[in-house]
């Protein structure tokens, strides 16, 4: 009878199966991702970042509902649909809430939305000058499903938009940190010596310093803004991937299979490169499932702080920072909802990351 061989790569692919949570978290990470991505496409406010402010229904419940005036927009930037889909739609039209309205041949006269049982303003303007003549085409019920903030903005709209910051900002942070930490890492646990004495000294001060304070004297010294966080975030993170990679380089080094790999006579570039890394990718790999978790946590805390994506950008951590005080004025959704999301996205990482490390490990 035939013996079935497996590789080492299809046994871990086969406990990562076995694992409920694992797989749970990788399909809602892939779902994020695609919501990150195609945000502008899917949100009810296509507008860049979604920013459209009606300041006449702030801060109302989620499932409000409200009639919108839509007017086109007075003027036009050209713009291509691949940027639309992407980074938003820059020609926006102006929507108006109304309350109530009557149309008297080609004269429409409506009265804007006013809160806390006021009368808003009675205004009129003429059908001709809208380019739908159909009254269901600029008058239309508008559902907002997560309410909207004190400014009145579409909160779905901006969770959506905001999650493509946390999401990048992951990839972009990882990224640095892989690159910079398997550099540093390979060279100390390779060559050792003095080498390896200097590169541990860097890792040491660097690790000393308080990643959140580092990151803030980096940001400030790059200047505030999307990819300045990105950049400070990966630069404060490599030192756990070094230390990781420095200490599975001296312990791969003395293998046969490195052994032989000098008789051969191959360069040591080749055979870091080529021999040892790929045998020591496992527990690489996990440590950048933690370090995505923990680079969303601190992208949340800068702009908590006001020093990560500034205004009108939308970010989970802004979102938060904007709303934490109507917790205490009854309407603790603004800031629970951008909180239930940076930690139902850093929990699926986490997951994710256990599910790594037990599928990984080649002792269980």
């Amino acid at each position: 009878m035939p013996i079935k061989s497996n590789s080492l790569k299809q046994l871990a692919l086969q406990k990562f199966k076995k694992s409920f949570w694992g797989v749970f978290s990788m399909y809602f990470i892939l779902l994020v991702g695609l919501v990150s991505i195609f945000a502008y496409a899917i949100a009810p406010d296509s507008s860049k970042y979604a920013n459209q402010m009606h300041l006449a229904i702030h801060s109302k419940k989620p499932g409000f509902s409200v009639d919108m005036l839509t007017l086109p927009a007075t003027s036009t930037t050209p713009q291509s649909q691949f940027d639309k889909l992407f980074f938003g739609n820059k020609n926006v039209d102006s929507e108006i809430p109304i309350s109530e309205y009557t149309i008297n041949e080609n004269q429409l006269t409506y009265i804007e939305y006013a809160s806390d049982g006021l009368t808003g303003l009675e205004k009129s303007i003429d059908i001709n000058l809208l380019e739908n003549k159909n009254q269901n085409d600029f008058i239309k019920e508008k559902t907002f499903y997560f309410g909207t903030d004190k400014y009145g903005r579409d909160l779905l709209s901006r969770v959506l938009v905001g999650a493509r910051i946390s999401f990048f900002i992951g990839f972009v942070a990882v990224f640095i940190s892989l690159v910079i930490g398997i550099f540093m890492g390979s060279v100390a646990g390779y060559f050792g010596g003095r080498v390896d004495v200097f590169i541990m000294w860097i890792i040491n001060v660097t690790w000393s310093i308080p990643t959140l304070l580092l990151v803030i004297a980096i940001t400030l010294a790059l200047g505030k803004g999307f990819w300045q966080v990105f950049i400070a975030v990966g630069l404060t993170m490599w030192v756990e991937v070094a230390r990781v990679v420095r200490g599975q380089i001296i312990s791969a080094k003395q293998m046969q299979y490195v052994t032989a790999a000098r008789a051969l006579g191959y360069t040591d570039f080749r055979i870091i490169t080529k021999h040892i890394l790929p045998n020591i990718m496992a527990p690489v790999i996990v440590i950048s499932a933690a370090n995505f978790a923990a680079a969303i946590l601190i992208e949340s805390g800068l702009s908590f702080l006001g020093i990560g994506a500034q205004p009108p950008m939308a970010s989970w951590g802004a979102m938060i920072k904007d709303h934490y005080n109507y917790i205490i004025l009854g309407k603790p959704y603004l800031a629970i909802i951008p909180g239930l999301c940076i930690m139902s996205l850093v929990m699926a990482f986490m997951l994710i990351g256990n599910a790594l490390r037990d599928a990984l490990d080649v002792k269980s």
